[in-house]
């Protein structure tokens, strides 16, 4: 008999690290890769591995989430299977948003009472990786575990800012420690040869960190969450239930990469440029799925472009493009140049007669306008971005807020819906 399993994916808070492109949308809905979103990465991990039942969580600026969700995983009338956000709700016995990762699972236990679940998978929704989850369980049901926790091996420069174990040799999780300060990694540090790392590897990366990815037995969960001032997983819970369940590591092998930050947005963004790209979307019996849009092939006409991802549905005018994403319905006039970059493209095109009012009326079109040099930025979607513009950091800062624009790790961030006029230079 198949076993039942539910799988919460966790939206994040007010996702302020991402800022600003999780000013006006949930942290799991920002644009990836050109024409995906986050969500769409740990759904299709889902999916591939036969599990069918998703719920999202999520606080903040849920709406173009819950469109996204809507509009892309539909299932079939004979299917039981279903992709649904489960936003935070107040209720006559409680009056309180999600106060940590344990306690926005806690406060929605009710509503997987009545399918009672041998299994609850718990994944986050700003994770960037492929996993088979069915090794994952398989591991899990071997080892007789209560809970099992996902890791990966980890050098020091990184070792702070994850949740760090370690496991006896039967890989049961002996000790975890939730972003310790550095003072405390020597204490942390194991033979990651034991892992099957070589031995150059593992002087490297002696640590073990926590993805973030765990899988409870429904019984295990519901009890350790009954303690009210455990309120996330990785400070409280998984502490917690080492002393009281067996609690197994898995080890997982491949790429993974947490895009929680600006930078590390940016950058896994831009190694989908590469000529072996560590996150394969070329994968066709491992497709990432999303919103299918029916746009038209995209329009290039006299363009130089050179190590780039072009989205579906643009128009690109003669234009000279470099180690950059250009997202679904971009439209770059002539002579512009775009540089390491990821432009998030459009929501719609815009109509000949809005186009022609516009230019009557100097604004900008939705888009790139001529001359212009756009270098190691993230435009979001719907930018008007005039003609003769720089935007190029040439001052070298490391973070800043401007009109219309802010500067994160180095990395210049246009926001949704910004307009940035003719002649200017940031």
């Amino acid at each position: 008999m198949k076993k039942e399993i539910l799988a919460l994916i966790l939206g994040g808070g007010q996702g302020t690290r991402l800022f600003p492109l999780t000013h006006h949308r949930a942290k799991p809905a920002v644009p990836l890769a050109g024409k995906y979103r986050l969500i769409d990465i740990t759904v299709s991990n889902c999916l591939h591995s036969d599990v069918t039942k998703i719920y999202v969580l999520t606080q903040f600026n849920s709406a173009s989430l819950n469109r996204h969700i809507s509009r892309t995983y539909r299932f079939s009338g004979f299917s039981d299977g279903f992709v649904e956000i489960l936003a935070a709700e107040q209720t006559s016995e409680n009056k309180n948003w999600f106060q940590g990762t344990a306690d926005a699972v806690r406060q929605i236990m009710i509503h997987l009472q009545t399918a009672n679940p041998e299994y609850v998978l718990i994944l986050s929704g700003d994770h960037l990786y492929q996993m088979d989850y069915r090794d994952f369980i398989r591991h899990h049901e071997e080892t007789g575990a209560d809970v099992t926790v996902s890791v990966i091996p980890c050098d020091e420069a990184r070792a702070t800012g994850f949740g760090l174990l370690k496991t006896d040799d039967e890989s049961r999780i002996v000790e975890f420690r939730e972003k310790p300060p550095i003072d405390q990694l020597p204490a942390m540090q194991v033979d990651t040869t034991k892992l099957g790392l070589s031995p150059a590897d593992a002087a490297q990366r002696p640590y073990i960190a926590s993805m973030g990815v765990y899988l409870f037995k429904y019984e295990a969960l519901r009890q350790l969450l009954r303690n009210e001032k455990y309120v996330d997983f990785g400070g409280e819970i998984i502490p917690a239930a080492i002393n009281q369940y067996n609690v197994q590591a898995f080890l997982f092998d491949g790429y993974w990469e947490d895009i929680g930050t600006i930078k590390s947005f940016y950058q896994a963004n831009l190694d989908l440029t590469s000529i072996v790209p560590k996150f394969n979307l070329f994968d066709a019996d491992y497709p990432v799925y999303t919103r299918p849009r029916f746009l038209p092939s995209s329009k290039l006409l006299d363009c130089q472009v050179r190590d780039a991802v072009i989205s579906e549905g643009c128009i690109l005018n003669r234009v000279w493009i470099d180690h950059s994403i250009i997202g679904i319905r971009a439209r770059i006039e002539n002579y512009s140049r775009i540089e390491h970059s990821l432009i998030m493209g459009a929501d719609y095109y815009q109509t000949l007669d809005e186009l022609e009012m516009e230019r009557r009326q100097g604004i900008p079109w939705m888009g790139i306008g001529e001359n212009t040099i756009i270098r190691n930025a993230i435009v979001d979607k719907n930018v008007r971005i005039g003609s003769n513009v720089r935007i190029l950091n040439e001052a070298g800062r490391e973070n800043h807020d401007g009109d219309n624009y802010c500067i994160r790790d180095g990395v210049v961030v246009i926001p949704k819906g910004a307009i940035i006029t003719d002649g200017t230079v940031i």
